[in-house]
């Protein structure tokens, strides 16, 4: 059995890990740590554990955590990278759910998150754990830093079109909508019933964390830096992403799209490319990790438009948290997210 902590097992991400986790039919958990619940029940926290666990939250001690083969870090930005080297020197690994390890330049991580880097050594060797793309490097990885949510649904959305070299991607767009679970679970005015229900919006639009991010694995997979606009939204519904992508073609191509979309992923366990002309749905995956893409060239024009769908909590988060263990530890990749979405 793999033995797990999880520190900072008290947001939402960190409850949808937990809920992954005591199902997983080869983990045991360990520790979930939290400063301010410590001695409190998981369960009495979270009551959808019930029956599940017994473990009470506990203060995050790396003596303790160094017992583990693995932790999960569901913690703010800026509080992995103070643990990680010593989880490191007592040969655990780290998979990290903030942004403490998804950019390589710690001056671009000092601009977006107002901070020196804490283990810029650490930083040179973390693995960017979308598996879609780093499969191999994730099955070795010591720390792997799990993508961003936004990141997760708008690369995958654009990533056979800037592969195959086929649009200006100078000029890339993406729109994205997200329900207000992204947002954490703190208080804030923002997320209140009564600001956000029958509400839409858009936010960031000078400069979301999470551009970086996207821009730079697009430009690792061009091998030249790419151009994007990306503008997030908040949408008055608990779980899920939708991106709306753009993209111009190179040239009047007659490539075939869609079949260019199934033939990429198609060995992908958690990638589903819908037939031609059906729009995902946010709702077809919710609870579930799998993303679902659907891709349109309006009126046979030079516009490509890609719908990219997720559930923020589970394909953009703790689902593919838990996926990349599996790949980490040679368990089957599916172990443990296996679930149908849920629906209504």
């Amino acid at each position: 059995m793999l033995t797990v902590g999880v520190v900072g097992g008290t947001g939402y991400t960190g409850a949808e890990l937990l809920r992954l986790l005591v199902m997983h039919p080869q983990v045991e958990l360990k520790y979930v740590t939290s400063r301010s619940e410590s001695g409190i029940k998981v369960a009495d926290l979270f009551p959808n554990l019930r029956g599940f666990t017994d473990i009470c939250f506990s203060e995050p001690a790396v003596e303790s955590l160094a017992e583990c083969d693995l932790v999960f870090f569901a913690t703010p930005n800026g509080t992995a990278m103070k643990m990680v080297p010593e989880l490191i020197e007592n040969n655990v690994r780290v998979i990290d759910l903030a942004a403490d390890f998804r950019l390589q330049d710690a001056a671009v991580w000092r601009q977006w998150y107002g901070m020196d880097h804490a283990c810029v050594d650490v930083l040179a060797d973390a693995v960017y754990g979308l598996p879609e793309i780093n499969r191999a490097k994730i099955k070795s990885a010591q720390v792997v830093a799990n993508p961003g949510c936004y990141p997760t649904a708008t690369i995958l959305g654009f990533l056979p079109l800037i592969e195959n070299a086929l649009v200006d991607d100078q000029h890339l767009i993406a729109d994205g909508k997200s329900g207000v679970s992204g947002a954490g679970r703190g208080a804030s005015v923002a997320t209140l019933q009564a600001e956000s229900a029958e509400n839409f919006k858009a936010y960031a639009v000078d400069g979301h964390r999470h551009l970086p991010e996207i821009k730079q694995t697009l430009s690792q997979v061009a091998s030249h830096e790419v151009g994007l606009t990306f503008v997030p939204h908040l949408v008055p519904m608990i779980r899920g992403i939708e991106a709306s992508l753009y993209a111009v073609l190179q040239s009047d191509s007659a490539v075939d799209l869609h079949k260019l979309y199934v033939d990429r992923y198609a060995s992908e366990p958690f990638v589903d490319v819908l037939p031609e002309g059906v729009m995902p749905e946010t709702r077809s995956v919710k609870g579930a990790n799998t993303c679902r893409i659907s891709i349109f060239r309006p009126q046979q024009g030079n516009t490509v438009v890609v719908s990219s769908v997720i559930d923020n909590l589970m394909k953009g988060a703790a689902g593919q948290a838990i996926q990349n263990m599996n790949i980490m530890f040679e368990f089957d990749e599916r172990l443990g997210l296996n679930q149908v979405a849920l629906l209504p």
